[in-house]
């Protein structure tokens, strides 16, 4: 399959010869007809599956079809609501790119920077408004933004929008919107709570979904360091001496924890920077920049703020501490590994985590190898396998007649006081037998 055998216009495969595109992803050959066709859609596909084009090409393709152009002013016939700063950017490029011979106009409006340039682009009129909640919310208070017009809606990230609180914000957009519309929803995962929302949104959805909802990266290689919590800044300076680590996205819990590798690592010699939400939005953009551009080495992120990155070439992501929520390992991992190439995955999980490594194991129905052969190894640990994995039955579910899944069987995980967070009291550990 090409993308020649979508049905789509002169301007837009010309702009994907121009980036280099010839082959859809699975998601965007499943994605681009149904959209295309006008119907709502209901897409379930992990980071790094290409999703963004798959909502933005036909985007393009449907304004320029009935776009006339007019002697007034432009009015939003599309609107993406997106939960971060990074993605929303992300998303806005994308549209730049597949769309450069559309003669379509974008703006991208977010939080953490001054409304003016915002607000300028607004009044000159734009076809598309890329946005995230709390900004769309404002500006549209203000009277800056009129849905009246608007042909198009697509909900990203919707479970990243549940996990950050913006469901409330969600819920206020959608009730602005016209009612006549198409409605596009695309979510990593599909728990009860988002298919509740997406039913809210969605009129007789066709639902496309490229993956299971709970999987890990086929192509990244797993590798789990046993490692005293004292000795990981120095395991980490270990391991980075290995040269084929030529990028690495360092992922910390907290904000101050990745203020404190980023100290630690410059101290060393190492070109690093943070990037999380107590930056400055500029500070976040140069960071990244540098990132992509190869002037630094080591990037140091939280979950949230890493969400919206999209680098093709990144080689390796390093837990520096374990997630305590499992899906969000699969999220991390997910980073490395994308468009088709390999990646690699280092975690260092000390006596704290092994509670978190056990609910990890268990959501992807595997045994992470545990790398023996470095000097910081923790010795007084069990180690622990896979164990059973919870029913995750799926659950019949009518939608207009339209078939939907819903997953049970979930066990909610609870944060609980690591070195790193202060969160609520800490627990009795828990220590696990040997199995032969």
């Amino acid at each position: 399959m090409l993308f020649e055998n979508l049905d789509l216009i002169e301007p837009v495969l010309r702009a994907l010869k121009t980036e280099g595109y010839e082959t859809p992803t699975p998601i965007q050959e499943q994605a681009i007809p149904i959209i295309l066709q006008r119907k709502d859609l209901l897409g379930c596909a992990q980071t790094g599956t290409g999703k963004t084009a798959a909502f933005a090409i036909p985007i393009i393709q449907i304004l320029y079809d009935t776009h006339i152009p007019a002697k007034g002013k432009r009015r939003i016939k599309s609107l993406i609501v997106t939960p971060t700063r990074e993605l929303a950017i992300q998303i806005g490029e994308s549209f730049a790119a597949y769309g450069r011979y559309a003669g379509l106009k974008h703006t991208v409006i977010y939080g953490g920077v001054g409304e003016r340039p915002q607000t300028d682009a607004l009044r000159q009129g734009i076809d598309i408004l890329i946005a995230t909640p709390g900004r769309l919310l404002d500006l549209l208070n203000q009277g800056y933004i009129d849905f009246r017009n608007i042909e198009l809606f697509v909900l990203d990230e919707a479970d990243r929008m549940l996990d950050m609180g913006f469901i409330h914000d969600v819920k206020r957009i959608i009730a602005e919107l016209p009612h006549e519309r198409q409605s596009l929803f695309f979510s990593a995962t599909m728990p009860s709570d988002i298919v509740k929302l997406s039913q809210t949104i969605l009129k007789n959805p066709v639902k496309v979904e490229v993956t299971p909802e709970i999987t890990t990266a086929e192509k990244v290689e797993q590798q789990m360091y046993m490692v005293n919590y004292a000795d990981k800044r120095s395991l980490l300076l270990h391991l980075l001496r290995n040269q084929k680590i030529v990028s690495a996205l360092v992922f910390t819990r907290t904000k101050h924890g990745a203020d404190k590798v980023v100290q630690y690592l410059q101290k060393n010699g190492h070109h690093a920077q943070a990037i999380h939400g107590n930056k400055s939005q500029n500070a976040r953009q140069k960071a990244l920049s540098d990132f992509k551009g190869g002037k630094i080495r080591l990037l140091v992120a939280t979950d949230i703020a890493a969400r919206g990155i999209d680098i093709d070439d990144l080689t390796h992501v390093i837990n520096f501490e374990i997630p305590n929520i499992p899906e969000t390992y699969i999220h991390r991992i997910g980073r490395t590994g994308r468009a088709g190439q390999s990646g690699i995955a280092l975690s260092f999980c000390d006596n704290t985590e092994i509670i978190f490594l056990r609910d990890i194991q268990r959501l992807i129905s595997q045994t992470i190898p545990v790398v023996d052969d470095h000097p910081y190894l923790l010795t007084d640990f069990t180690p622990v396998k896979a164990p059973a994995k919870v029913s995750r039955k799926p659950v019949a579910r009518q939608h207009n007649g339209q078939a939907v899944r819903e997953i049970s069987g979930n066990r909610e995980v609870k944060p609980y006081n690591h070195p790193s967070s202060h969160l609520e009291p800490k627990p009795k550990r828990t220590f696990w037998s040997r199995r032969p």
